[in-house]
């Protein structure tokens, strides 16, 4: 990130905490809003740096183990006046898996679990998108993990649409899937649907 950006979201932060009114944000700065139309036409790219693609798998039954994936890359092309029309293609770096657990992310990577000296890409490929409202949709899919491929569905919450900063109009979602771990030949040990939890932003290119 830019050291440009970096004070532009300083400023940012200062002003939230001492300001009430979002119009006193820095000149170029602007707020996302609930409405998709507000991201104009065209390509965009994940914003790597605002991108959280997490794995919540179940642990033995007591709880939920978070795993996070830190390097991602996609791009959507998108058209507000018919959503129907978008695509989008998300790749995730699968070695680049991250747990609070002390050298579990290495084990993880391994043979024993995803295999990711052979297989060292996750990918998602839209096939449809489906709108619901103003704010929420569905995108139909398919899947790669492992050398395999299989259908997958994402709830989408839309989280802000509009100008961005800097002359980069930007649009953030909340995506929720899941996925059969043995589907795509994850360890017997997981046998719980693992759910896929995608944070993101794209800025228009």
């Amino acid at each position: 990130m830019s050291k440009s950006i970096l004070a532009i979201a300083a400023s940012a932060l200062a002003l939230s905490l001492t300001a009430p009114a979002m119009a006193q944000l820095p000149p170029g700065v602007f707020v996302g809003e609930h409405d998709y139309k507000l991201a104009p036409a065209g390509s965009y790219a994940i914003d790597a740096a605002h991108t959280a693609v997490l794995a919540k798998v179940s642990h033995i039954g007591y709880g939920l183990s978070v795993f996070r994936f830190d390097k991602v890359e996609g791009v959507l092309l998108w058209d507000p006046a018919d959503p129907a029309r978008s695509n989008l293609k998300v790749t995730v770096d699968v070695a680049s898996i991250d747990t609070p657990v002390p050298n579990f992310a290495h084990e993880l990577s391994g043979d024993n679990y995803l295999k990711t000296a052979a297989f060292p890409k996750a990918t998602f490929v839209s096939t449809a998108f489906h709108q619901i409202d103003a704010s929420h949709g569905r995108v139909d899919g398919e899947f790669t993990l492992m050398g395999k491929t299989r259908p997958m569905t994402f709830e989408v919450d839309l989280q802000g649409a509009g100008k961005g900063f800097m002359g980069h109009p930007r649009l953030g979602i909340e995506a929720r899937g899941t996925l059969n771990p043995q589907e795509f030949g994850i360890t017997p040990m997981l046998s719980a649907p693992i759910q896929l939890v995608i944070d993101a932003e794209f800025a228009k290119q």
